[in-house]
């Protein structure tokens, strides 16, 4: 009896165990998928990429990625905490900052260095002949910054023209309809923009490091989920990798996934960032970083008005996740 007794308990105890194991084993698979919201410029697909070759599932996290076109809606719904993360330019986000800080930056995922474009009617030649016309931009943000930086190449200023509300996607109708005479876009606008008769009168090639894109999460999401983070931000820059080594296969991801034309895809005039590019942008002493350049984009938001406080500047970026641990 006694033997039977201790058979009983060790097949008890055992099966105890392993329930146990059972029941936990599973626990980092059921934590809900990182909600992250990116748009239509091309520098924001690697995650696409990342998606479909299994990158975020190697690096054990679980990612929801949704597109939407229309970036100032999906800014409030990310304030208003319908997903966990977002992809912003450095001047959105800094502008959401000032309504919202309780966001951080944790990975800048491209550069524009030409794909951001000012496209205009064949009758505008110059930057000088826009002085009396209207000019779409997305007012409130880098796009702002950047069409004053090309209306300043020609001495020219905010008040020679008229600033027509606009997102990328709206540019090209809007220039047929003659609505405006110039706007800045990017691919695959420009595309539809040069069919319809438009031509490309200034690029973000002539403004290096003004136009950074980031990837930007919600501060209780980067305290509780530090490790989903950082497999995301591995998985993310691996993608950019892949999809500059395997420029054709990338293309034929992404151009399935979102249903749009694959000639439409470029990687001309856009960096995407490794993670050396992110230590070099992340180090405050660098002339090229991260807090400089948005040193500029605070300067101006101030000046202009569209708003009246920003957060500290260094307080808007977290480097834990692209820096070694210390």
């Amino acid at each position: 009896m006694f033997k039977l007794l201790r058979h009983v308990s060790l097949f008890l105890i055992t099966a105890c165990l392993l329930l146990a194991c059972h029941s936990s084993a599973p626990t980092k698979l059921q934590r809900p998928p990182l909600k992250v919201q990116f748009g239509s410029f091309v520098g924001e697909y690697p995650g696409i990429i990342a998606q479909e070759k299994g990158f975020f599932q190697a690096q054990g996290v679980d990612v929801e990625l949704i597109y939407k076109r229309y970036a100032k809606l999906e800014q409030a719904n990310f304030s208003a905490g319908k997903y966990d993360g977002i992809s912003l330019s450095l001047g959105s986000f800094m502008i959401l900052s000032a309504t919202n800080p309780d966001i951080q930056g944790v990975i800048v995922i491209d550069e524009s260095t030409g794909a951001d474009v000012v496209v205009a009617k064949s009758q505008i030649k110059t930057i000088a002949d826009l002085q009396g016309k209207k000019l779409g931009a997305n007012l409130g943000g880098f796009s702002e910054v950047f069409v004053t930086e090309m209306l300043k190449s020609a001495n020219l200023t905010s008040d020679d023209i008229s600033f027509v509300q606009s997102e990328a996607l709206d540019i090209p109708q809007r220039l047929k309809n003659n609505l405006i005479q110039a706007g800045h876009t990017w691919q695959p606008h420009l595309t539809e923009a040069v069919k319809l008769g438009g031509h490309i009168l200034f690029t973000s090639k002539e403004t290096p490091g003004l136009i950074l894109d980031m990837i930007i999460f919600r501060k209780d999401i980067i305290r509780d989920r530090p490790e989903d983070i950082r497999g995301f931000v591995r998985a993310w820059l691996q993608a950019s990798s892949y999809w500059k080594d395997h420029l054709q296969e990338g293309n034929t991801i992404i151009s399935k996934a979102l249903n749009i034309p694959i000639h439409t895809l470029s990687l001309e005039g856009i960096k995407l960032t490794n993670l050396a590019d992110n230590r070099q942008f992340f180090q405050s002493s660098n002339p090229h970083s991260i807090y400089k350049t948005a040193k500029i984009y605070a300067d101006f938001f101030i000046r202009a008005g569209n708003v009246t406080r920003l957060p500290e500047l260094k307080g808007l970026f977290n480097s834990t996740f692209v820096n070694p641990p210390s």
